[in-house]
């Protein structure tokens, strides 16, 4: 199986913004819904934003009209705009496919941190 691959995390002061990415070999010809999710230190996972094949977005309440999540399918990768980062924001964030056939081997996920 092929692993997903997050990347694009880092430290910015609060305010900032950070664009991450995840590496999904074939995700688009096999129509996979695409995920992110985050983890905070202590806390559970909770779902972030989702993109499908057709362009359709969905967000959590906390992140709207702060994230942006898009998809170069010819890349293979889907994106996550991360504006106006808030302190709550820090987390590891993590990618998912969603679907019949979108199997992948977990990523290792990218840190997130954005201080007061």
């Amino acid at each position: 199986q092929v692993q997903l691959q997050e990347s694009g995390g880092g430290s910015v002061q609060a305010g900032g913004s950070l664009r991450l990415s995840c590496t999904a070999p074939g995700f688009s010809s096999k129509g996979c819904v695409m995920d992110w999710y985050r983890q905070a230190a202590g806390k559970p996972r909770e779902w972030v934003s989702s993109i499908k094949i057709g362009g359709t977005t969905t967000y959590r309440d906390s992140v709207k009209g702060r994230f942006a999540i898009s998809s170069d399918n010819a890349k293979d990768t889907v994106y996550l705009q991360m504006n106006s980062l808030k302190p709550e924001d820090t987390a590891i964030y993590s990618c998912k496919a969603q679907g019949w056939d979108c199997y992948y081997v977990q990523g290792q996920g990218t840190q997130v941190t954005a201080p007061p």
